[in-house]
This record gives C-alpha cells, sequence and structure tokens, in this order.
C-alpha cells in the first residue's frame, strides 16, 4: 500500500485524529502479547537446513517486518527462484489469541507515523521476520522462470534459513545481489509484457517543506532495484496461483477492467494535466508511455489508481476463472503474511498441494470467509489512506487561501462537479449548475479546514 510520506512531520497532529476516528490499535491486547512470547520462542523441528543458500532481503531501508528473502540460481536455460517467505503459520496455530487478533485486523494498517501491524513485533519485527540476525524459519518456494518468463512452481518446503544480508532499495549495489537477480526480473517483466498486463504503480508523495515557509507534495519515482525486486514476488504469486487453481482449491486476488465511466472521466484527467490521449489509443497502451519522473504522469499514474474498479479476494469456484485484469492473469497473495491475513492460508495450501498433500479442512473453510474480513480490511485501509491524502491536501493549500487555480470537471451533477486542479494532484468538488464534464474552470480557494481535513473552492 502507498501512503504520503512526511518525514518532516508536518501531519502529526492531524494525524492523531485520523487514528482517533478510525480506530486504529495502539498496541495489542496483553494476552495477545503473551502469545506472541510464548511462540517466539517456539523451536522449529519440522524445517530442513537451507542455510547453506545465500538468501538476502530487499526492502525499504526502515522496513524491520521482512516477509520475504531470496536466492537464485541457474538451471540450464531456466532460473530457479528459491522464494523464502516468513513461516508465520509455524508461530500462529488456528483458533489462538494471535489467531483471533489476526482474523479481527485482516492487514496491517499504515501511517506516514507508522503502522498498526498485523501481529505483535515480537513476530513481525523478531522470531518470524526474515532479519539477517540469525537462522529463521521460513516457507521456500522453488520457483522455475523459463527464458520466456513463464513461471511455474516446482516445489515448496518448510526450511530454516540465514539471510545474507539486508539490502535496501535506495542504496543495494549489483555485486550484493544474486548474478541473475537483474535477468530473472527481466524475464518476469517480459511475460508479463506478453500477457497485455498493465501495473499500475504510482510514486510515493512526500510531504516536503518549501525554503522559507510553506509544504508541497512531491512525487519519490520509484527506484529500479523496487521494480525487479517486485517482478520476483509477482512471479512466485503467479506459480502460486497457477498450482492452487490447478488443484481446484485456493483464494485468489481479482480485479475488473475499468469500465467506460471511469475512462471517460480519465480522458478528461489527462487532458486537465496536459497528457495527450489520442482517441485511438486505449488507456492500456497510454499506461505503457506513462514516465513517473514526469510530475504530470505521476498525478495521472494516482488518477488511475484511484478510478479502478479495485481489486477482491475470490475462493476456488469451479467453472470460474479468477482473473486479475492488471495482471492478465490468475493471482493470488502468498509473499507477505506479515502484513496480509489471507497469505498465510494461501501459504499453508501451496505448501500442502506441493508435496502432494490434501488442503487442511480448516484452511479450505478459511478460503470462503476470508473475502468478507480481507474486504472489511481493505475499505479500512482505503478510507486511512484517502483521509491521509485529504489532510496533506489541506496542509499543503492551507497557505493558499484566494489563490486561483485552473481546474477541469471531470464528473458533473445538477449540484456542481468533481474537479481536478491542472498543476496538482488534488481532486476536489465545486458547487455550482451548468458545469459540463471536460470544462474548464477557474477556481478560488475560499476556506481551508485542516482539523475536518477540507477545501473549499467557488468559480470565478
Amino acid at each position: 500500500m502507498k501512503v504520503i510520506a512526511d518525514p518532516g512531520k508536518a501531519l502529526a497532529r492531524g494525524l492523531g485524529a485520523i487514528r482517533e476516528e478510525f480506530q486504529v490499535p495502539p498496541g495489542f491486547p496483553p494476552e495477545v502479547i503473551a502469545a506472541a512470547e510464548t511462540a517466539a520462542r517456539r523451536v522449529p523441528d519440522q524445517h530442513a537446513d537451507r542455510t547453506d543458500r545465500p538468501f538476502v532481503t530487499l526492502d525499504p531501508a526502515s522496513s524491520t517486518d521482512l516477509d520475504q528473502a531470496f536466492a537464485i540460481e541457474p538451471a540450464g536455460a531456466d532460473l530457479l527462484l528459491h522464494y523464502a517467505i516468513a513461516d508465520v503459520g509455524w508461530f500462529v496455530a488456528d483458533g489462538d489469541p494471535l489467531d483471533r487478533e489476526a482474523w479481527r485486523r485482516g492487514e496491517t494498517l499504515y501511517l506516514p507515523d507508522g503502522k498498526a501491524g498485523l501481529y505483535p513485533p515480537q513476530l513481525s519485527e523478531g522470531a518470524a521476520s526474515l532479519l539477517p540476525d540469525g537462522p529463521r524459519p521460513a516457507v521456500v518456494f522453488t520457483v522455475r522462470i523459463d527464458p520466456a518468463g513463464l513461471a511455474t512452481l516446482d516445489g515448496a518446503e518448510r526450511a530454516i534459513i540465514r539471510s545474507r544480508a539486508k539490502l535496501a532499495y535506495d542504496n543495494v549495489t549489483p555485486d550484493q545481489l544474486p548474478p541473475d537477480f537483474v535477468e530473472l526480473a527481466r524475464r518476469a517483466q517480459a511475460a508479463e509484457a506478453a500477457r497485455g498486463a498493465v501495473r499500475v504503480d504510482p510514486p510515493e508523495q512526500e510531504v516536503v517543506l518549501l525554503p522559507g515557509d510553506g509544504f508541497d507534495l512531491a512525487f519519490r519515482p520509484r527506484l529500479k532495484s523496487e521494480a525487479d525486486n517486485a517482478a520476483l514476488s509477482l512471479a512466485t504469486n503467479l506459480a502460486v496461483a497457477a498450482a492452487l487453481h490447478a488443484h481446484r482449491t485456493g483464494l485468489f486476488r481479482v480485479m475488473a477492467e475499468p469500465d467506460e465511466r471511469a475512462v471517460a472521466k480519465l480522458r478528461l484527467t489527462a487532458g486537465a494535466l496536459g497528457i495527450g490521449w489520442p482517441p485511438e489509443m486505449t488507456l492500456e497502451q497510454l499506461e505503457r508511455r506513462l514516465d513517473p519522473t514526469r510530475p504530470a504522469e505521476a498525478r495521472f499514474m494516482l488518477a488511475i489508481r484511484r478510478a479502478g474498479p479495485g481489486a477482491a479476494y475470490m475462493p476456488w469456484r469451479d467453472g470460474t476463472l479468477p482473473w486479475h485484469a492488471a495482471v492478465a492473469a490468475p493471482y493470488a497473495h502468498a509473499t507477505a503474511p506479515l502484513r496480509r491475513l489471507a497469505d498465510r492460508y494461501v501459504v499453508r495450501a501451496a505448501l500442502e498441494i506441493a508435496n502432494g498433500h490434501p488442503v487442511p479442512l480448516a484452511v479450505g473453510e478459511a478460503f470462503e470467509k476470508l473475502p468478507a474480513v480481507m474486504a472489511r480490511a481493505d475499505t479500512l485501509a482505503g478510507r486511512i489512506e484517502r483521509a491521509v491524502v485529504d489532510l496533506a491536501e489541506a496542509v499543503l493549500l492551507s497557505e493558499r487561501i484566494g489563490q486561483t487555480f485552473h481546474a477541469v470537471a471531470t464528473e458533473a451533477d445538477g449540484k456542481g462537479a468533481k474537479v481536478q486542479l491542472c498543476d496538482m494532484a488534488v481532486v476536489a468538488r465545486v458547487t455550482g449548475s451548468g458545469i459540463e464534464p471536460g470544462a474548464a474552470l477557474q477556481l478560488r480557494l475560499t476556506a481551508v479546514d485542516v482539523v475536518r481535513r477540507t477545501v473549499a473552492f467557488e468559480r470565478v
């Protein structure tokens, strides 16, 4: 999940109000903490020794809840990705206090001033995290990547691993990574393009202090190391999804294409941001041309993300293909069990079927219940993210009351219109009749309420 970064703590006061409004848990109940401390002392006894493999992790420098580590080796023309996933299922038993609390939360919630974890830090940032300070239990998926980038699940096992290094996106060097890391990522990305997949991943927004006084919302472009690392996770999730679907079980992430109304709105937004979009060009074709280092195109990527129908979870159903439009394939979430409840059960199912065992009854039952639980958690996370964006926009505009802005109406009804500011990644509403979608408007900022996270414009 993308959230606005706030290193200067300009949003601190408002973030406290957001945490209170959305009842973001400040910690864990004592019985859950006690269960985590007990679980952290559990000694693995069902795991193969794979400490000889040169696993490393690659994450933001500040991350301590490390779900994934990887090692890569050639196998003829293919590449074998050994993708180690934190073995959360080893520490958490069905129905125990940790499990019950995780079902209440659903996923980790992220805000600029910190996160509310799915599991207590004794596990998520300690015994279960794949940190390089000692051996850790993991589920290791071996994924075969052929020269065309097709990913298949060759095997899965519980194993003890030892990460050699905690690498960071912003300072990793090629010599620190496996020799075939870039090639594997290239193959996965080539396969993605061949499928016609278009995944829009807008750059992170950051509140920055301007020289002298005031604030601005800037974009931090995605680093190549981030994109390459994401390709490894994508390949693993695709391979797991294919294996689950072949065995007529699983929990899948599904998403439809944007509808005609959403595309029409995006065309207006593109015009407002000065992005050329010929009538004969599809949204998918335009997406492949977007450059996140250009501010206007970065803003448009955010607009695309907000305009889509949203993803959901779906258990396996006979006769139904669980399709994810952005990935252009059946897709599952398996690589972040420290942060998403659903992943723990997908990992358990994939581990069993890869070893010729039936999926446990408790896992199959969980697949039926998880879509509603995860939808509730995703909705809460989305509402919090929207509130953070509204807060950042209010802080950003608080010094500009009385100024005039160019905007384009993207939606309209009898009472007014939703507008996209042309020079900022801000979507607002203005009242008034007779506004048609696509209309160019001059708006004056009349009021900002940082506490309520609202801004008000009037037509000039």
